[in-house]
């Protein structure tokens, strides 16, 4: 399977991504629109297999040079996808890689969705 390459916006924080409306949780307007804007511009995107298990590498270009906390950015992206279509579930991912770059105007995502191939397991089953 060939290697899905997809631009995405800069996301909002999982700190942005929820609000709270009395005991429930929600995404948020800005969380929503983010998603919104993701299924647009990945509309035409293929979409990765629902029998594979996926490897995903995420570069991150930050919007300005703030300190940012990368795990942070991870939930709305993910989310974005799997409501787009191009995954079924977040739940194929096994290996994930976030790499920050510097800071570009604007912001973005560059992220690398391809098959996860395990060829021998690195852990030993011996006591």
């Amino acid at each position: 399977m060939e290697e899905i390459i997809l631009e995405l916006p800069f996301p909002p924080s999982v700190n942005t991504y929820w609000r709270h409306v009395g005991n429930k949780t929600l995404i948020s307007e800005k969380g929503r629109k983010y998603a919104s804007e993701v299924a647009w511009l990945v509309r035409r995107s293929r979409r990765f297999p629902a029998n594979k298990k996926a490897k995903i590498v995420i570069e991150v270009y930050p919007p300005d040079k703030r300190k940012r906390d990368v795990d942070n950015l991870l939930k709305a992206p993910l989310d974005a996808l799997v409501k787009a279509g191009v995954l079924v579930d977040d739940g194929i991912i096994d290996d994930l890689h976030i790499i920050r770059f510097p800071s570009i105007k604007g912001g973005k995502l560059v992220v690398y969705i391809s098959e996860l191939k395990i060829c021998c397991s690195t852990i030993s089953n011996k006591s």
